[in-house]
């Protein structure tokens, strides 16, 4: 055997038995999940400094059936990623959709949950009577989903759109809306609320589950509105679920386990329609 072999298949043994160690990583002792805490109703933070919502719940009672020690921490959204790869903490779990530019950075449970995507508008104002209200379709058929889009860019041509920056629906609006509609992009969900209701916007993109909760809320009852149809698929992902650093295969695997078990047991769905009033069972 030559030098150079020797150093080949020491190297090769090095990093095979690199790489063995990584997939079998430890599950932490306890595991760190980081959430917004300002997306209600997945996720926010209470008067008293508490986070709550659908995502805190269901959270619990994955890590319950996973037998895994869980605990939540707040951070804000711009940060979640940057924050997990930089080992601050050991999962997202804050209304992130799985996508494939965030598959390049990150690797994501079994969803736990599903949602359509739409606007919210000033019920008082021109698009209040945006067309195809309440109808779903899929970005996947293409055919269909410009048909939509060709139908309500008239009335959105110069509109305001407000959307959380660094989201799927900030990505929309550039891959479908761009040259129609002045986007402006908001730390929070919460800003671009008050915005809508203040009318210093005319409309809101986001997910369909927190948009209800918004219009639902006694603040905005009398202003905000779901209106137009509403995308899901594509560019908008393929459901909600937990982010984890790439490699951390057996917490994956615990965590998986987790979640198939509320949905089986049907926890899942409870809570979904505890906190949004529908089920929200992935499906497929």
């Amino acid at each position: 055997m030559t030098i150079r072999s020797a150093l080949a298949l020491v190297l090769t043994l090095v990093l095979g038995a690199a790489g063995a160690a990584r997939a079998d990583d430890t599950v932490p002792e306890t595991v760190r999940i980081a959430t917004e805490g300002a997306y209600a109703p997945y996720n926010f933070t209470k008067p008293d400094g508490t986070l709550d919502g659908y995502e805190i719940e269901l959270g619990r009672e994955i890590c319950a059936r996973a037998k895994l020690k869980c605990e939540f921490v707040a951070q804000d959204w711009d940060g979640v990623v940057p924050g997990l790869n930089a080992k601050k903490f050991d999962a997202i779990m804050s209304g992130m959709t799985i996508t494939d530019a965030r598959l390049k950075v990150v690797d994501f449970t079994k969803p736990y949950s599903g949602d359509s995507s739409g606007f919210a508008v000033d019920r008082n104002g021109p698009l209040a009577k945006l067309p195809l209200g309440g109808q779903k379709f899929s970005l996947l058929d293409e055919a269909e989903a410009q048909k939509a889009l060709d139908t309500i860019k008239p009335l959105l041509k110069g509109k305001t759109v407000g959307v959380q920056v660094s989201t799927i629906h900030a990505a929309f609006m550039d891959k479908y809306l761009k040259g129609t509609v002045e986007v402006r992009e908001y730390k929070t969900t919460e800003q671009h609320d008050l915005d809508l209701a203040a009318g210093r916007i005319d409309a809101i993109f986001a997910n369909d589950a927190p948009l209800r909760a918004t219009a639902e809320k006694p603040e905005f009852a009398d202003t905000v509105m779901l209106a137009g149809p509403r995308f899901r698929g594509g560019i908008l992902g393929r459901g909600v679920a937990m982010g984890l650093r790439k490699g951390e295969a057996k917490l994956k695997a615990k965590l998986d386990e987790g979640i198939d078990a509320v949905i089986a047991d049907g926890t899942l769905k409870k809570l979904s329609l505890k906190w949004f009033k529908a089920d929200m069972t992935p499906q497929g």
